[in-house]
């Protein structure tokens, strides 16, 4: 017997939701498990994400997978792996047990997330319905990752730093079964192409780069951070040498010559690497720096996901009417200029000013994304369609995963150079300010307190110089749109 759609689709926006929640939930978290596991500036980066790298080298190759073995079985498997790996993050008592946990999240993700298009395009043969389906996929997807930053404050107010992960364990528990039930088994086409040693080299590639960068900055630049950097680029070079050689790649490269989808592509991933990396280090100063508790932090940083959360749908509109050259150029524009702000505004006494231009910056982030994907589907050839849908999505995920690095080792270094007493490097507490509420913590007394007013005000300094740097990086940015944009055809010009 045939399951209702709508049913369908519940299931598995239910499936969807926990993982695009899990992308932000841990941004107000941070400070509070820093302390519980006594991490280092580097472990906290990794904690983050980890997460993002791995779903990104992994979602095409899994994709490809669920078409040889069927989307339901794959779905099943990817909730399975997902929940487990919950409840081995909520329960982790290291850093580096926390880092594996969450790499395995990535993968359970990578299974869900591919699986959830499929089902909804399988479902639904009617044109108008599968749009209404997929608008309320979307907006789930946008409204899960704004809420997050929220959900982690409202779990931290009650329970432990683990409750954020371990509450996916009961969604999973209703999940699974409805999921069995309500999606349809279909057979899988055994002729589909799975590469996964392609997939390997992809994330073997991005993690060495990855650890490189951040080794670097942790420490004198020496030959311990430039095998792993040299070798991880030499693996991203492999890679796409492979995939432009290829008749069916696993990413169609080849896509990037047209200009208008290398723009859209680049808008990708800056939007989503200063969301994600300005949340997590607007989250540590509202923490560490003016003492909110998660909850407090959550709330204040709700102008910035709620308005992220509606720049998409009123993106789509804008672009139709004034074309994707003007709000491409202007959303980041607009986002610069908020940075920009920002930086010299004073956090503990310009509440309601701030809340303003956390909402534009939000705004002009999610106005950001809509226009890039309008970029990269419209400048695609029809038959290709997928592979830039592919192409989109991994933007995304690696912009969200090396935007919480780029931001986070730039913000770590200037940390540290803001310090003048020798004694703090000797104490540890020069490496990261979550290091060094740790230190003060343990040290107690009028040490302690030395200690932690000394590392508030070097995050401080810290913070504002690297907002600075991005908002100039995404004026420029801006200029480059709109030069770049200038000959886009119509047929781009609307989503």
């Amino acid at each position: 017997m045939r399951s209702n759609p709508w049913l369908v689709l519940s299931s598995v926006i239910l499936a969807f939701t926990p993982v695009v929640v899990d992308m932000t939930v841990l941004h107000v978290a941070i400070p509070t498990l820093t302390l519980a596991l006594g991490a280092s500036g580097t472990e906290v980066l990794w904690i983050i994400d980890v997460y993002p790298l791995v779903m990104a080298g992994m979602l095409v190759p899994m994709g490809t997978l669920a078409d040889r073995i069927g989307y339901r079985r794959m779905l099943l498997v990817g909730l399975a792996v997902f929940g487990v790996a919950s409840i081995v993050a909520a329960f982790s008592t290291t850093a580096a047990m926390l880092i594996a946990a969450r790499a395995a999240l990535g993968i359970g993700s990578s299974m869900i997330m591919p699986c959830i298009l499929a089902v909804i395009r399988q479902t639904f043969e009617d044109d108008a319905q599968r749009a209404n389906a997929l608008g309320v996929w979307s907006v789930v997807g946008m409204a899960g990752a704004a809420i997050g930053p929220l959900v982690g404050g409202l779990l931290l107010e009650h329970f432990w730093w683990g409750s954020v992960f371990l509450i996916n364990v009961p969604i999973m528990m209703i999940v699974i079964p409805l999921v069995w039930l309500l999606v349809p088994a279909t057979p899988g086409n055994s002729e589909a192409v799975w590469r996964p040693w392609q997939a390997v080299l992809l994330i073997a590639g991005l993690i060495l780069t990855v650890y490189g960068v951040k080794s670097g900055f942790k420490m004198m630049p020496s030959i311990f951070c430039l095998i792993p950097l040299l070798a991880g680029l030499g693996f991203l070079t492999w890679f796409a040498s492979i995939q432009m050689a290829s008749d069916n790649p696993m990413l169609d490269l080849s896509l990037l010559s047209k200009p208008v989808i290398g723009i859209g592509l680049l808008m990708a991933f800056v939007a989503s690497a200063s969301l994600a990396g300005f949340e997590l280090v607007l989250a540590q100063e509202l923490q560490f720096v003016l003492g909110k508790t998660p909850l407090e932090a959550g709330i204040f940083m709700l102008p910035l996901v709620i308005a992220a959360a509606v720049g998409g749908p009123l993106g789509s509109r804008l672009a139709t009417r004034f074309g994707l050259r003007i709000v491409a150029s202007l959303s980041m524009a607009s986002a610069a200029f908020s940075l920009l702000a920002i930086a010299f505004c004073d956090l503990a006494q310009d509440t309601y000013i701030v809340a303003g231009f956390l909402a534009i910056l939000g705004l002009a982030l999610g106005i950001g994304l809509l226009a890039s994907s309008i970029a990269i589907m419209g400048g695609a050839p029809k038959e290709k369609a997928g592979a830039a849908g592919a192409l989109e999505s991994s933007g995304y995920e690696l912009g969200g995963g090396l935007g919480v690095t780029l931001f986070g080792v730039l913000v770590n270094s200037i940390y540290r150079s803001s310090f003048s007493d020798p004694s703090m490097a000797k104490d540890g507490a020069w490496n990261s300010i979550g290091e060094a509420m740790t230190v003060a913590r343990a040290v107690g007394g009028a040490r302690g307190v030395e200690i932690a007013a000394a590392a508030q005000a070097a995050f401080g300094t810290a913070h504002g110089s690297v907002l600075m740097l991005a908002g100039i990086m995404i004026a420029l940015l801006s200029v480059a749109i709109f030069i770049s944009l200038r000959d886009t055809s119509p047929e781009h010009e609307h989503p």
